[in-house]
């Protein structure tokens, strides 16, 4: 599943609720939830709902229940258009009702908030070496030697959420960068993962912008912490929860790391491309660290680090013809995840 976060037109952020977003259109699960579960009716659906499960059946496996009676109820035959500029996609010509519910909605009707708008908890990994190693040479530094023996991360702010399409308002910085990377959200409380049954504990994968002000952070990490203020201002998430069973075709022979090639383009313009599998460390290794003496919970986000190349601290300013200003259009996309686009505003 492709598990989104959304709203109509005319509704206010308060009225977000999850989704399921289909090749022609968004089966919404609030809306659809008493189809497949009874006394459901008129509840709140959100997504950290959908993540911890509860008695009344709304899960991630209720999910595909009421999706599943959704199309059961529709049928085969639903009227589709095809998008003008690219005739390959197509969407609902009209929402399409049951009971006086509007279940599914067309895609052109909604609206993609960030799919998670409020995770528990943000950590941030660094596990690509080709990135590890860039960043550390323009410091004058060699890896240390313990980044090879853990994978280490740092805590972002899961306050600071930015979705698909949404605008970036410009922090105060000269270098602002963007970070190519792809995160994993927690399905399942766990303490002291085992890194075999590690896998069992994630509900998807995301793309994910790890946005940086890349003079502030220099500064603040001179001093031996951080990264904080240098990141503390957003984070972009989405477009869509994928869930691991969309991306079978694109695992390894183990079954431990996923071939998805990631590209960012600015205002067009290819910079960086990369691809998933050349994480040092596995997600396995990552859960299995960032559980170590610690609870994770359903809705944490942990993300894989930028991918080797893939942003311009590492590419260098020089290079590409300088960092993001207001109105550069940064789009991330990662194989079967999507697109994850953002505009850089003025303003604080």
């Amino acid at each position: 599943m492709k598990l989104i976060t959304f709203k109509q037109s005319g509704e206010s952020v308060r009225d977000a609720r999850a989704g399921v977003l289909l090749p022609f259109g968004v089966v919404d699960l609030q809306a659809a939830a008493p189809l497949a579960f009874e006394d459901v009716e008129g509840e709140r659906i959100d997504m950290l709902r959908l993540l911890e499960g509860d008695e009344s059946g709304i899960s991630l496996d209720g999910a595909a229940e009421i999706v599943n009676a959704v199309l059961e109820q529709v049928g085969g035959a639903v009227d589709v258009v095809h998008d003008e500029l690219n005739p390959d996609e197509i969407d609902l010509a009209g929402s399409i009702s049951i009971g006086g519910y509007d279940l599914l909605l067309p895609r052109s009707e909604v609206r993609l908030l960030a799919p998670l708008p409020r995770p528990r908890s943000l950590r941030d990994f660094f596990t690509f070496e080709q990135h590890v190693t860039a960043a550390r040479r323009q410091r004058g530094q060699p890896v240390p030697p313990s980044w090879y023996k853990l994978p280490v991360f740092y805590f972002g702010n899961h306050q600071a959420i930015v979705g698909p399409d949404e605008l970036v308002p410009l922090p105060r910085t000269e270098r602002l960068d963007y970070e190519l990377e792809v995160a994993c959200v927690i399905g399942r409380m766990g303490r002291n993962i085992e890194a075999d049954e590690a896998l069992d504990y994630i509900a998807g994968f995301t793309i994910m912008n790890d946005w940086s002000a890349r003079d502030v952070q220099a500064e603040e990490m001179s001093v031996g912490l951080g990264p904080a203020k240098g990141k503390d201002f957003a984070t972009s998430l989405g477009p869509a929860i994928v869930t691991l069973d969309e991306l079978e075709d694109y695992t390894n022979d183990d079954g431990e790391r996923w071939r998805l090639d990631m590209i960012a383009r600015v205002n067009g313009r290819e910079y960086s491309r990369g691809n998933l599998a050349d994480m040092y460390y596995t997600w396995a290794q990552i859960i299995a660290h960032a559980s170590r003496d610690a609870t994770l919970y359903p809705g944490d986000v942990l993300g894989s680090g930028t991918v080797g190349g893939g942003c311009i601290l590492e590419l260098t300013p020089e290079a590409v013809g300088g960092w993001l200003e207001p109105d550069d259009v940064v789009e991330l996309e990662v194989t079967g995840l999507g697109v994850l686009k953002n505009r850089i505003v003025y303003g604080h």
